[in-house]
């Protein structure tokens, strides 16, 4: 439901504007000044507001609201003998001007445009970003529109940005859209995992290292900062960073310099470094684990990505993306999901996530022979009550994602395999792959044709 934010100083006027847009089928969002608007802007697809009110005015009220999202509309509600001031306010880029009183009519249909306008612009918008990107944005709940715009609006500002959530919200996508949507889009994008580098080796890997650094260090190498020159650094898991590292990270920011391990010579760097972390760097502060001056320098705009269960309605347009573009990369046909099935993801608990979703929906469409998929393949596809703790936690959380992958190429190799009983060229020409290539992944993956005939087995009991 689209929601109006009315502002006004008047009682009675507020309790008109909000019946006219309540029974239009909008949802009314009131507010009784600019300050008490601006508090609430984030919830707005469209702002009513009076022209003539104490403290701030509509027109000042409109220069705010620009600073904060240049694409909301604003329709100003105008006293007799302030048109002047009204053209004023179009210039400034108010979306529309309504005489008082107003038209109950006229203005119903001035927010109807208005929020037509906003629809449209989001649109585009988002069609602009998955182009930069490379992939769909699927989202349908208010709070991930809140962060994607809010991303959309910091992109633009050459500031450091901290990325915060729970492992598998989708973090690294935020960090994409940061770089994407920035003036050094055309630069590199680099990420670094903070967490998968020794400590030992973290210096070298973020700022380089000449020849005979280290045993080892044969050649010289340029860091993670070199590499993002003129771009956008993605510092993933931050908060898993060495003390050590993170008084010389705090470095690099401050002063744009790095130094090689094992040189005296200092680089300059044009980096922009996107942060993302799922602890509470704060605690870590005050447990002393992590640098104060680090943290304020990394927080200049801190995002927060929801956890999927506190926006559920996101799963049913998850599921159905991750669906098709799981059938499309194992050759399965005519895939669907079953609105029992759909329902059933609704209500399980996620604690991997996004990340924990994609991987279930690509387990079930990789076992199943196309079609409907039904919540019976949801139940097989569970994790077990007697895996680690640390995998029923979030799902795949040990596992990297190659070791992820595998599974499923083998899962679907088997089954195709079983489909054709044991043509290798036939299975070949399904899978998209040379006779060579599945000769290798056989091997690699150790189907012989008892293992063959097994995974032939499971694939019917799946059906």
């Amino acid at each position: 439901m689209s929601r109006v934010l009315l502002v006004d100083d008047e009682p009675s006027v507020r309790a008109a504007l909000k019946e006219l847009v309540q029974g239009r089928g909008w949802e009314p969002v009131l507010a009784c000044s600019a300050s008490e608007a601006l508090e609430q802007l984030e919830r707005a697809d469209v702002l009513v507001t009076d022209f003539s009110m104490p403290e701030m005015d509509g027109l000042a009220l409109l220069q705010a609201v620009r600073e904060r999202d240049e694409w909301l509309p604003v329709i100003l509600l105008t006293a007799h003998g302030s048109e002047r001031l009204a053209v004023r306010a179009m210039k400034a880029g108010a979306y529309e001007y309504v005489p008082k009183p107003f038209d109950v009519d006229e203005l119903a249909l001035a927010i109807g445009r208005a929020l037509e306008a906003r629809l449209l612009r989001q649109r585009n918008r988002q069609l602009t970003v998955e182009h930069a990107i490379g992939r769909r944005l699927v989202f349908e709940s208010a709070n991930m529109r809140q962060v994607l715009a809010a991303t959309a609006r910091v992109a633009a500002r050459e500031i450091t940005v901290l990325v915060c959530g729970e492992t598998g919200t989708g973090k690294e996508l935020i960090g994409t859209l940061l770089h994407a949507l920035s003036k050094r889009a055309a630069g590199p994008l680099v990420r670094f995992n903070c967490s998968a580098i020794p400590a030992e080796l973290a210096e070298a890997e973020l700022f380089g290292h000449v020849r005979g650094a280290f045993t080892g260090a044969v050649q010289a190498r340029p860091g993670f900062f070199a590499q993002a020159d003129g771009g956008t650094l993605v510092l993933d898991e931050v908060g898993e960073l060495p003390l050590g590292i993170q008084a010389k990270l705090l470095r690099a920011l401050q002063e744009g310099e790095i130094q090689p391990v094992g040189s005296g010579r200092v680089e300059r760097v044009d980096v922009r470094i996107v942060a993302c972390t799922h602890r509470d760097l704060r605690a870590d502060v005050q447990a002393g684990r992590f640098r104060e001056d680090l943290y304020y320098r990394l927080a200049v705009v801190e995002l927060t990505v929801p956890p999927l269960r506190d926006r559920r309605e996101d799963i049913p347009a998850l599921a159905h993306e991750f669906a098709l573009r799981y059938a499309e990369r194992f050759g399965s046909e005519d895939v669907r999901l079953a609105p029992a099935l759909i329902e059933r993801l609704v209500e399980a608990d996620w604690p991997g996530n996004v990340r924990q979703l994609e991987n279930v929906v690509a387990r079930m469409v990789a076992l199943s022979g196309g079609g409907e998929i039904g919540p019976d393949a949801f139940e097989a596809t569970s994790v077990p009550a007697d895996r680690p703790a640390a995998v029923a936690r979030g799902g795949e959380e040990t596992r990297t994602l190659r070791e992820q992958l595998d599974e499923l190429e083998r899962a679907v190799i088997a089954r195709t395999m079983a489909a054709v009983r044991g043509n290798q060229s036939e299975a070949a020409r399904r899978l998209g792959i040379s006779r060579n290539t599945l000769t290798e992944r056989l091997r690699r993956y150790e189907l012989v044709t008892d293992a063959v005939e097994g995974a032939a087995a499971t694939a019917g009991a799946v059906r």
